[in-house]
């Protein structure tokens, strides 16, 4: 079935239940997984870690710098890290944990600013470096250690820091230096153990050997976090908490995110779920027909598809903010879900496909990571809204979730899709969101969908993508001068999205593309490919 929904707006009576607010919503799953917590300082790389603890098999979550550990109580804690930052202790505004943190009896890991931290805390000595040390270092394993354990006694490192613990607090015992700063310091009998380079990026080769350390060996985990157990506990929690009669209505969008989501629900309560698969008018050239044959062919799921493309247009007409795009998407996404759910009987909830990144990305306090950008599932939601939500993919990482698709059998034509924005073509258009500049990167985008895939690279590239520039440029087709727009080629490679390098894509193919485009894409003049990483840009454009 494919519905219809044009530009139209119900009352405010009509969308929102008054006194109904959005509150804080839990993650779904269980709270019997062994728990790594991680303090946010306000490091790029907080999130770094917390993956690289999960690829060891431990669950580890983010939380502020100023939690409070009674926040926690009743979950199992087996160990704590404090991340790095940009702050310096003595700062006025540096960021301070509770010193409660160190005295809880379970292992805790001090990493860069985190190592300052335990000894601004207890005693030490903390003093500007005479030598900053910005990128690879060689560390030296002085004595024995259990942080170290089993690793060469010279490794390389990556150190971003300006200050240095000069001198470790009493009963602290230094384990590895660098040229310039004391590299790792361990008190057994307190169970604090601190590092001044990062293990969490890829530039410390033996970084996760360091972290496997201290999950396994010192935080004793045994590493019960799979993607087996996640569906199990995820399944049962959504069934738990919906209860035998409650209904759900789910938002795809044709990606990974939601389909998995949708897959989840689906496990847990079946066909009490309806799915809605909307055309904003901004996804991809035929992604809606043939989409919405995949959901309902390969995955039996409860799909109704609606065309709103004119209602969201309508709503994106005259507006160049790519926040303001987000945020217009996001509102009629629940309003189209809203519209939707009347004509169903007892919905309660609305499913989502968010993701940790989403979440930390679109929330900040202060210390923690600033906020590069609002996601239409965190950022765009109502203060008030008629259903209450179920995100069963809110703690996992993008590569966790195909990960957990594969597990559940779910048809690889959803898999392993390339990501797609929520707000889809809309922040790969810069500027002015009209139909016919829509069409214009929808034909360019299947352009180079066609040729990655034709030249084997579509599953060797994490995201490939056209975007349409608010520029005109001179050009020369058929010796008569031109005056077109110009599209900006994005091609990337990452593991879940937090961090992205550039693709080197053959010049043969990038050749093809740029050809193509410019014969066969009336409008278009001149093709730029993107070679940035993220950081520092982001994989969007917008």
């Amino acid at each position: 079935m494919v519905r219809s929904i044009e530009r139209q707006h119900a009352s405010q009576g009509e969308m929102f239940r008054k006194g109904e607010t959005l509150a804080y919503n839990p993650p779904l799953m269980t709270t019997d997984h062994e728990l790594i917590l991680v303090l946010d300082f306000g490091s790029q790389y907080t999130q770094l870690i917390a993956r690289r603890i999960r690829e060891i098999g431990v669950y580890c979550e983010i939380v502020p710098f100023n939690t409070k550990p009674d926040s926690i109580a009743g979950r199992p804690l087996r160990g704590v890290i404090f991340s790095g930052g940009p702050s310096s202790v003595y700062e006025d505004e540096a960021p301070h944990a509770d010193r409660v943190w160190l005295e809880l009896g379970v292992p805790v890991l001090g990493i860069c600013y985190g190592f300052q931290h335990f000894a601004y805390f207890l005693g030490g000595t903390v003093e500007a470096s005479s030598a900053h040390e910005y990128g690879r270092a060689e560390l030296h394993v002085t004595a024995p250690s259990e942080l170290l354990a089993g690793l060469p006694t010279s490794l390389e490192v990556w150190m971003s820091h300006g200050d240095v613990v000069s001198a470790p607090p009493d009963g602290f015992h230094v384990v590895a230096r660098t040229e310039n700063a004391i590299g790792a310091v361990e008190d057994h009998s307190r169970r604090l153990y601190a590092i001044q380079f990062h293990p969490e990026v890829h530039h410390t080769p033996l970084g996760r050997d360091i972290l496997a350390n201290f999950a396994l060996r010192i935080c004793g985990c045994i590493g019960d976090w799979t993607m087996a157990s996640f569906i199990d506990s995820t399944v049962a929690s959504i069934r738990e908490r919906v209860g035998p009669n409650g209904r759900a209505v789910c938002g795809l969008s044709g990606g990974v995110d939601s389909a998995v989501a949708a897959a989840l629900v689906d496990l847990a309560i079946g066909d009490r779920q309806t799915c809605l698969f909307v055309d904003t008018g901004l996804l991809r050239k035929n992604e809606f027909a043939e989409v919405l044959e995949v959901l309902r062919r390969e995955m039996s799921l409860n799909v109704v598809g609606i065309a709103a493309g004119e209602r969201f247009l309508g709503e994106l007409e005259h507006v160049v903010d790519p926040e303001l795009k987000r945020k217009i998407i996001g509102r009629e996404f629940i309003e189209v879900f809203q519209i939707e759910a009347t004509r169903l009987e007892h919905v309660d909830y609305l499913v989502q496909g968010t993701l940790y990144p989403d979440v930390i990305e679109s929330v900040s306090v202060k210390g923690p990571s600033q906020v590069i950008k609002s996601h239409h599932n965190v950022g765009g939601l109502p203060e008030k809204m008629h259903l209450k939500l179920i995100e069963p993919l809110r703690e996992l990482f993008k590569d966790e979730v195909r990960r957990v698709g594969r597990e559940m059998g779910l048809p690889e034509e959803i898999i392993g899709r390339q990501p797609f924005p929520g707000p889809g073509l809309a922040v790969r258009i810069l500027g002015e969101i009209t139909p016919d500049r829509v069409a214009l990167l929808q034909e360019a985008d299947a352009i180079v969908i066609d040729e990655i895939r034709g030249a084997g690279l579509y599953d060797e590239i994490w995201q490939a993508f056209a975007v349409l520039l608010p520029i005109q440029s001179v050009g020369v087709m058929g010796d008569q001068r031109t005056y077109e727009s110009t599209i900006a080629i994005r091609a990337v490679n990452s593991q879940d999205g937090m961090t992205a390098d550039w693709v080197r894509i053959p010049y043969d193919v990038l050749a093809r593309i740029s050809s193509r485009i410019v014969s066969e894409v009336r409008g278009i003049n001149r093709v730029v490919y993107d070679v940035t990483s993220k950081p520092p840009s982001t994989i969007e454009w917008e």
